[in-house]
């Protein structure tokens, strides 16, 4: 795709990222009225696999490696099931605020996880402080989240809001894996088919868990509600499809590190769109850790903006530069 031609598109992928992830943290709470989480995992995976395999059938592509299936398969199960799926059964019991804040340490993990770059990492001194901070960020917002008097009223037992926030933890870990295991092991097929084979997969293991705990039995789908449904389909069409696309489109035409601000901006759609939508509120504990936790993100990526700067203003002088070794002197009539 020529970028030069289609610069109109990158602030639309932006808002995609922006915006719809965010209020996807709302549109699981929805689906959730109806469907058991890996149910509607599953339905949401699938459909969205199903949808993009087809379209690139008709095209002519062929989903014909065996062993692209087996690395997307991977990929997939951790991104996808483990990394999303785990969202949506930990939103059983925390609001969908409470769900995006928690995620908004992924960066944390990704650090913390990628040893190989450790000596990179802890060499820049922004790093371990953005860590440090963003910690204690953490440590207020869990302290605000299972504190809260509201919640409590409606749950009988709040270790069960620990344990979300422990899943949610862990579903940030299973989403960095499926990251570093794609990066080291790229898979053969186009982007696209890629993706579609990465749902497919992740659809099926949704599934598969959904069976194993049960969740079919009592399950209709006849009793499923309107809202749950609606939810269903924003995940489908616009959390799977547009902004997944638009993210992985603007990471081969602009830095990761510039994608990567989604990072800050999803918690706050989210505490926007819960409180608009869905009347969910966040104490002030829990207020003051997010701004927290996402300075403490900034603080880890505040290096790379710096480089991004650099190299935009080397790339300025340089078209200065040969702007005035081709121009013509200014010659008077």
């Amino acid at each position: 795709m020529n970028t030069n031609k289609n610069k109109w598109l990158i602030p639309i992928a932006f808002t995609n990222i922006y915006v719809i992830w965010g209020i996807t943290f709302l549109a699981i709470s929805f689906g959730l009225n109806g469907f058991p989480p890996f149910i509607l995992s599953g339905f949401r995976f699938l459909g969205a696999g199903i949808l993009m395999m087809g379209y690139l059938l008709v095209k002519g592509e062929k989903p014909n490696s065996a062993i692209s299936w087996r690395k997307n398969s991977i990929t997939g199960i951790l991104i996808l099931t483990g990394g999303t799926g785990l969202v949506a059964w930990g939103e059983q019991y925390v609001t969908a605020s409470e769900a995006a804040i928690a995620i908004a340490t992924g960066p944390f993990w990704f650090i913390a996880i990628d040893k190989k770059n450790w000596s990179y990492y802890f060499s820049d001194k922004f790093i371990p402080l953005g860590l440090i901070i963003g910690f204690v960020g953490l440590i207020l917002f869990l302290n605000g989240s299972v504190s809260s008097s509201n919640l409590q009223a409606e749950l009988a037992n709040s270790s069960i809001r620990i344990i979300a926030f422990i899943v949610l933890a862990l579903s940030s870990v299973a989403w960095v894996l499926g990251s570093l295991y794609s990066k080291k092991n790229p898979a053969g097929h186009s982007t696209f088919m890629n993706i579609a084979q990465q749902l497919i997969t992740a659809g099926i293991a949704s599934f598969l868990i959904a069976f194993f705990r049960n969740e079919w039995t009592g399950f209709s789908i006849v009793k499923v509600p309107l809202s749950a449904w609606l939810g269903l389909f924003f995940l489908i069409f616009f959390g799977s499809i547009i902004a997944y696309l638009s993210y992985i489109w603007l990471l081969s035409v602009k830095p990761a590190a510039l994608v990567s601000t989604h990072t800050y901006i999803n918690p706050i759609v989210t505490v926007i769109a819960g409180w608009i939508v869905a009347d969910q509120t966040i104490n002030t504990n829990q207020f003051y850790g997010l701004i927290i936790i996402l300075a403490g993100v900034l603080l880890t990526n505040v290096t790379k903006y710096f480089k991004l700067s650099k190299r935009s203003k080397v790339k300025i002088r340089r078209m200065i530069r040969h702007v005035n070794r081709n121009s013509r002197p200014y010659q008077p009539i």
